[in-house]
């Protein structure tokens, strides 16, 4: 039986991988207290008493202002930790699989990022997601590293659709950024297309959103139109487009972030879901839930 260890299985993607990596094998899911990237010298113990077959990385540094602050702890989780883990599986013969990030663009093309294209990250965030990716690809481990954008769930807490809803629940008016272009991504998605992959075995570098563009400001309209469609309770009137000028955050992030699916398209012989379709499924699968 094929043993996968699972890593950041608490996250929003993580939580997803538990169920479609569940056909592949046995999971062994590890989260920040099991396993800690904070302190990468404890990884190796954690990943030998496991001994995977496949290990698939869905740990990460992700809060993007805060980096630029935290520099060394997020060059420990997203840089230092996957080049060891990738050291690790290089020894055991295992396969690894790393989820990584548009931010290692700089957003300053017009047209979809290919997976060879030359990245350039702004912030923090960006160049330890960076740094991770190149301790990879230089380990000599068998890898597969998913670049992914904008992403969303059901689980976890602090994405952006659960940030409108919260926020339409209270206020009449939302102001969202209109000029970072992109495209919102379902974790559950994600994760599907993680196990399609992983089943075959694919490495190199992919990139995995869903179909379609987006501005935040579109996607905030579009998060509203779909939720008062299922009825939650919503007070919200007015969404505002604003410039990301009018919005200053501590990280610069990437205007254009739409990544291609040309790769990805070729190797699973399937498109990935238009963003609003998966959008709605969330809502309904979270209302369900009872979390809206």
């Amino acid at each position: 039986m094929t043993t996968i260890l699972l890593t950041g299985a608490d996250g929003q993607v993580g939580q997803e991988l538990r169920q479609s990596l569940a056909p592949l094998g046995t999971v062994a899911a590890t989260t920040r207290h099991t396993c800690d990237f904070s302190q990468p010298q404890t990884l190796t113990a954690t990943v030998k008493a496991i001994a995977p077959d496949i290990i698939v990385n869905a740990a990460a540094y992700t809060a993007v202002d805060k980096a630029e602050s935290e520099k060394e702890l997020a060059q420990q989780v997203n840089g230092q930790a996957p080049t060891l883990l990738a050291a690790i599986a290089k020894e055991m013969g295992a396969y690894l699989v790393h989820i990584s990030t548009d931010y290692v663009f700089d957003g300053r093309q017009s047209s979809p990022y290919q997976t060879t294209d030359v990245t350039h990250p702004l912030g923090v965030y960006g160049q330890t997601k960076r740094a991770g990716e190149i301790g990879i690809e230089q380990s000599g481990a068998e890898y597969l590293i998913l670049r992914t954008a904008w992403v969303y769930g059901v689980q976890g807490s602090g994405n952006f659709v659960k940030t409108m809803l919260r926020l339409g629940k209270d206020r009449e008016e939302i102001r969202v950024v209109a000029d970072q272009i992109g495209s919102p991504t379902w974790a559950k998605d994600i994760a599907t297309a993680i196990a399609a992959l992983t089943a075959q075995r694919t490495t190199g570098i992919y990139h995995y959103t869903n179909s379609g563009v987006a501005s935040w400001y579109d996607f905030a309209v579009a998060i509203f139109a779909e939720a008062q469609a299922l009825g939650i309770p919503l007070q919200v009137k007015r969404v505002v487009p604003i410039t990301t000028a009018d919005y200053p955050t501590p990280a610069r992030r990437p205007a254009y972030s739409v990544l291609s699916h040309q790769k990805l398209i070729e190797t699973l012989r399937t498109t990935p879901p238009h963003w609003r379709e998966s959008l709605k499924q969330m809502l309904q699968e979270g209302q369900a839930a009872g979390v809206f």
